[in-house]
């Protein structure tokens, strides 16, 4: 058996296998503390700052360990690079022949039946020549690859609209039922899956596959001696998302479009059946056209002042009810029709749940609006008491980790919402040198964030920083508004016509993050695409300017449901909630400027409330040990400007 502390030193397994590997005390406790947690069957929270190496840390016991491992991620990036470079790395190092598996939700794989719908349907009206020709590449691609995953066909761009047609969805899915199930995709996936020693997934999947038995692999997680995840400050959000439920109007579309072509081709003779199809539809549109706002969140209660709203979701639940018991006249002619009765049926219940005040007791409903869907949420008020329910139904361990789970390394707040209370936490610092590398910078004269001319100002402010920094600066947002008003007032700028300026949304994450790698100086001004998961090395990032404190909106409805649970029960909702989860945020935006032990670079944190609110303290507290200055002067001498 190999010795952890052998294969972690500087002259063991690692080192001998992977060039530039260097020993670190924190990652050889860290994979010390994982082996004894899966050796006991135990549930560990591990918090390890930038440059541990936690991914390793994690990997070797669990390697070592035997038995069935899932490792869950919070990006389809991450488990690519998990699936594609760690997981051989280690492996090859260690010598150890275990077989591993990489599994993605049912949207990433063709799915044969319809892919064949979609040939042979005239109706495709929408599908321009581009996508037909998308059509016949998805076709020549199902026929000759083993996974058929999405990503392995670079010649169909990921956002084509063929896709949603060419793929299934939970709701469509036949199932067994299927004319092609020998050959589903998705069904070998799953089986490779089953078979491995190593499966690696992602957060969304594990909730939805996993742990609520959605998408028929309730086999994997009792056959499983070890789950880890990784990214695990995503959690919280993630849970409340898959242990709630929802229904959107974009649903019902689908669902209305996949009954014509059945009706159609199954049941062309029944007259009522297209018009009960195109009365539901035009009640789902007409219930999305009751809300004038897009992409908003809206609670109930300003769902409730919208007189029209509560009549469109009444005549809605009626064309529904009528859909319903059409197909069910018609079920019997098809796989297809069965399927479309079935989702018809399980649709109006969810509404009709929603509907229900007695039955969302303990949920807040709440709805989304989107530009062509509204969708109807109820979101448990807390995840905790279900989480731990799913977590003891057979003994195994439980590793969540991430750089950021703590506040000051007290894991109270991340402890609670997820109900690990009796978990054992960790918190291995970072093994750079924040306070020669880093400087903590916030300026002096700015006003209240709530302030008409706050943006305004912030820019201001940063012009001097980004000017002393030659550029090479992430200007992270807490919001869309801002980051589009910031992006014009520097774009107006007489001073940066030396300084490339890149927006969010120019390109996908990917792309952006290799232009700015490539120009070298250039300002990528982001929003929550860019505050985690983001990894640029050296100097191209050597400043990282933050708008404001992140915390999130006090309207959004869950966040205020919760708000009022925690007050109402005699508690401090701001100090117990409210500010645990913005440190951890905050704490997640700071990291992405030190990602190298020769890396330099400021962090501006432009909020006022860092020095001007009791709470402030709490704050600084928590980020990494950067020297802290209010003196642009002191900038400046950092980045060399006399």
């Amino acid at each position: 058996m190999l010795d952890i502390v052998s294969i972690f030193s500087s002259g063991g397994a690692l080192s001998n296998h992977i060039t530039g590997f260097r020993a670190r005390s924190q990652q050889l406790e860290m994979a010390q503390t994982i082996a004894t947690t899966i050796a006991k069957n135990q549930v560990l929270v591990a918090e390890a700052g930038t440059g541990t190496g936690k991914t390793f840390a994690y990997l070797v016991p669990a390697l070592l360990a035997g038995g069935k491992v899932i490792i869950s991620t919070g990006t389809k990036t991450l488990q690519d690079q998990l699936f594609k470079r760690d997981i051989p790395t280690i492996r090859a190092a260690l010598k150890i022949p275990v077989t591993t598996a990489l599994l993605k939700g049912r949207a990433n794989y063709i799915c044969h039946y319809h892919l064949e719908r979609s040939l042979q349907d005239t109706h495709l009206s929408f599908i321009d020549h581009d996508e037909i020709q998308y059509l016949q590449k998805i076709k020549r691609y199902a026929n000759i690859s083993k996974s058929g995953d999405k990503s392995g066909l670079s010649e169909v761009p990921e956002m084509a609209a063929i896709w949603q047609h060419v793929t299934s969805t939970r709701d469509n899915c036949l199932g067994s039922e299927c004319p092609s199930y020998k050959q589903c995709f998705v069904m070998e996936a799953r089986k490779q899956a089953l078979a491995a020693d190593i499966v690696v997934v992602n957060h969304h999947l594990f909730f939805a596959d996993v742990m609520l038995r959605d998408e028929g692999l309730s086999e994997l997680l009792p056959a499983c001696s070890t789950v880890i995840f990784d990214e695990a400050h995503q959690l919280p959000e993630t849970a409340s998302l898959f242990f709630g439920e929802s229904i959107s109007t974009g649903q019902l579309l689908d669902l209305a479009r996949d009954a014509k072509l059945e009706a159609i081709q199954s049941a062309g003779d029944f007259v009522p059946l297209p018009d009960a199809i195109a009365a539901m539809e035009k009640a789902a549109r007409d219930l999305r056209l009751t809300i004038i706002e897009d992409n908003t969140r809206l609670s109930l209660s300003a769902i409730n002042q919208q007189p029209n709203f509560n009549v469109a979701l009444n005549q809605l639940l009626e064309q529904l009810i009528h859909l319903v018991k059409l197909l069910e006249s018609q079920a019997e002619r098809s796989e297809g029709l069965e399927n479309c009765r079935q989702r018809a049926t399980n649709h109006l219940y969810l509404i009709q749940r929603w509907c229900d005040e007695t039955e969302m007791q303990d949920y807040v409903r709440w709805i989304e609006v989107y530009h062509q869907a509204l969708q109807l949420n109820a979101t448990p008020l807390s995840i905790s008491e279900i989480f731990q329910k799913q977590m003891l139904a057979s003994p195994r361990a439980w590793i969540f980790t991430s750089a950021t789970l703590s506040v000051k390394k007290d894991f109270f707040h991340y402890n609670s919402e997820m109900g690990l209370i009796t978990a054992q936490t960790a918190c291995w610092d970072s093994p750079f040198n924040f306070s020669e590398q880093a400087l903590l910078y916030v300026p002096v004269g700015l006003p209240e964030p709530h302030h008409k001319t706050y943006i305004d100002q912030v820019v201001q402010s940063a012009l001097p920083v980004l000017r002393a920094s030659r550029g090479r600066a992430f200007f992270l947002c807490t919001s869309l508004r801002a980051m589009q008003r910031i992006y014009e007032l520097l774009q107006n700028s007489d001073d940066f016509d030396d300084f490339p300026l890149l927006l969010q949304g120019q390109g996908s994450r990917t792309y952006m993050l290799e232009r700015f790698r490539e120009l070298e100086n250039a300002i990528l001004v982001g929003s929550q695409s860019f505050w985690e998961g983001v990894d640029v090395r050296g100097e191209a990032l050597s400043l990282v300017i933050i708008d404001k404190l992140p915390f999130a909106p006090p309207d959004d409805p869950v966040l205020s449901a919760r708000i009022e649970k925690i007050n109402s029960a005699g508690r401090n909702a701001f100090m117990e909630y409210q500010l645990p989860r913005a440190i951890i945020n905050l704490k997640q935006g700071a990291g992405r400027l030190i990602r190298d032990e020769t890396d330099r670079g400021v962090l501006m944190i432009c909020d006022p409330r860092l020095t001007t609110k009791a709470y402030g303290r709490q704050i600084w507290q928590s980020l990494p040990p950067m020297k802290r200055t209010r003196d642009l002067a002191e900038v400046e001498r950092f980045f060399g400007v006399a």
